[in-house]
């Protein structure tokens, strides 16, 4: 019999099967309470019928619950998909709420607040990823659930963070080591104001909570500071989005300048950025490390299949995904969280 035009209700279908109301139920909400048998069989018929499960939004009007995470990324959707370090952590937040059957609900930063869809209203808690352009956003969540901050800090949130400043430290300490003539350093989102190039005086940094760029930066320098080097002498880049498209004009600026003036050592604030000088240095017959020596910060993959591979410091995305899932579903106690980092010696700065 095909199905009717008319949404069929859990009570009419429990009734079909010969089974009560909280079978159907647990088939969709709770697999674990049935054998794979009879929950095949509720699905089955369930289609036949036309019956999609039980709504969201009534189910949390009933319960107070909805099984929903939302996570808000600080970028696109797009953007956020594509770059390694961002899906790595997302794939850690989903592999937790599948276990406990909750749906991911994601949507990004970049949209206004009353663009945002109606089922953020009745989603059980917030992951919030990122430097976020405004906290507006945020401002409008319901403030009765909980909100887990993962790469900044919020006020009175728990946050999930990767050790960024011993980290940087450990990976600056061991590029000085061998003196390099000049440094230069390449960070991500570090002004109050867009640049997209040489940071001048005049440009005011956001502070530490605000981005993981100060902290690694914070880093940089105490490595200078141990090996006899004023900060203030190493030229610093700034790079706006961490794709090659972006940070490519600003790295390719870098690497033409005069022998004199271009620096042999880079400290990078991400993979992204230390590949894409990478590329650019073998484009224009530099050689990577006798010419030019590099380091980078993540540990994703590309990084260390090609050749020569970056000495980088590894954090672990996926696990920090899970944490913050673990702590938003209450799991795990709601609290701050560092993550230890792995530094990796590659042929990029030996």
């Amino acid at each position: 019999m095909p199905p009717s035009s008319r949404h069929i209700t859990l009570k009419e279908l429990a009734a079909e099967l010969g089974v009560s109301t909280a079978t159907v139920s647990n088939a969709f909400n709770r697999p674990d309470q049935l054998s794979p048998e009879l929950r095949q069989r509720v699905f089955r018929e369930a289609k036949r019928l036309g019956y999609n499960g039980p709504d969201a939004k009534a189910r949390s009007l009933r319960t107070g619950r909805s099984q929903i995470i939302a996570v808000i990324l600080a970028e696109s959707l797009t953007y956020s998909l594509n770059d390694a370090v961002a899906s790595e952590m997302l794939s850690g937040i989903a592999e937790v709420l599948d276990a406990q059957h909750h749906t991911l609900l994601l949507l990004s930063g970049r949209q206004a607040p009353g663009q945002l869809p109606g089922s953020v209203s009745i989603a059980d808690g917030f992951i919030v990823y990122g430097l976020m352009p405004s906290l507006e956003l945020i401002d409008t969540l319901p403030p009765s659930r909980p909100l887990v901050a993962v790469d900044f800090n919020l006020d009175d949130q728990p946050t999930v963070h990767v050790d960024n400043l011993p980290a940087s430290r450990a990976i600056a300490d061991h590029a000085l080591a061998q003196r390099p003539r000049r440094v230069g350093i390449i960070t991500l989102r570090l002004t109050e104001q867009p640049c997209n190039g040489r940071v001048t005086e005049d440009l005011a940094w956001l502070s530490a909570g605000q981005t993981i760029t100060r902290e690694r930066l914070d880093g940089f320098y105490q490595a200078l500071e141990a090996h006899d080097m004023e900060p203030d002498s190493v030229p610093v880049w700034n790079v706006e989005e961490n794709t090659h498209d972006v940070c490519a004009p600003v790295i390719a600026a870098i690497l033409d300048l005069p022998d004199d003036e271009r620096p042999d050592l880079l400290l990078c604030m991400s993979d992204r950025l230390a590949l894409t000088a990478l590329t650019l240095a073998e484009q224009r017959g530099l050689r990577v490390p006798d010419d030019l020596r590099l380091t980078g910060f993540d540990g994703i993959a590309e990084g260390q299949y090609r050749a020569p591979r970056l000495t980088t410091v590894r954090q672990n995305s996926v696990e920090k995904g899970r944490i913050a899932a673990r702590m938003i579903l209450g799991l795990d106690p709601a609290e701050d969280k560092r993550l230890d980092t792995e530094l990796i010696i590659g042929e990029s700065c030996p």
